[in-house]
């Protein structure tokens, strides 16, 4: 009877875990229970910050956009309320890049606002 070897299913399993905790501290690099929870954990928190990355854009964008409508004389909340009953429909991505670039140009969407 010919010699089995076996364990190649586990061995790549282990080696794609290996892959991911390259970097890792101390036993999570290295030892398999440990390195699948540094793995879970790490998936889990990269799922999340995927998405908290997008509110922290917008948090920054309403920062960009208050300090440069009060440098027009406006606050946010004012600016914010004025530009949605005259209907201008700009998006806080588009107006904080407006706001940094091209302050000009947002000053006379401000006026357009007021």
């Amino acid at each position: 009877m010919p010699r089995v070897k076996r364990g190649t299913i586990a061995n790549k399993r282990r080696k794609n875990l290996r892959k991911h905790t390259k970097g890792f501290r101390s036993g999570r690099n290295s030892k398999i229970t440990r390195m699948r929870e540094a793995t879970l954990h790490a998936f889990s928190y990269m799922f999340a910050h995927r998405r908290k990355k997008k509110g922290d854009f917008r948090t920054l964008w309403n920062v960009q956009i208050n300090a440069a409508s009060r440098e027009n004389g406006l606050p946010y909340n004012a600016l914010i309320n004025k530009l949605n009953t005259s209907k201008i429909a700009i998006n806080r991505k588009m107006l904080a890049h407006v706001a940094k670039e091209h302050p000009v140009i947002f000053s006379k969407i401000v006026a357009a606002a007021k």
